[in-house]
């Protein structure tokens, strides 16, 4: 078993600059957190991975392929794998957890990052 601390997990992340960090890969999935703040632009590209998202704050609105919708606290998202998606109109800084099966980058090497 591992556990994880999400709060300190989203500080690093911060402090980092960046949108995306991974904490968890093993086998058949990985983990990480995703954070965009209000008005930010989401610049992700299609993964070559299944992804679910769970939205754990914020407000935004969510594009995969035709379909719109809005998200809040509470929401998970399924996109399958090679499938355009966005989050847009940020109107509240976005925190997502993102699990992608199998690990993110594991089926094609040039696969993007949420980032």
């Amino acid at each position: 078993m591992e556990q994880f601390d999400l709060a300190g997990h989203l500080a690093a992340l911060q402090s980092s600059g960046q949108a995306w960090r991974e904490f968890l890969r093993v086998g058949a999935l990985s983990v990480g957190v995703y954070h965009l703040k209000a008005g930010q632009e989401d610049r992700q590209s299609p993964h070559s991975e299944d992804e679910v998202y769970y939205i754990v704050a914020g407000r935004a609105r969510f594009r995969s392929d035709d379909e719109v919708c809005a998200v809040k606290p509470g929401t998970v998202l399924y996109v399958g794998r090679h499938e355009s998606h966005r989050f847009f109109d940020i109107a509240e800084d976005l925190t997502a957890l993102v699990f992608f099966a199998p690990p993110e980058g594991s089926l094609n090497a040039s696969s993007a990052t949420p980032e």
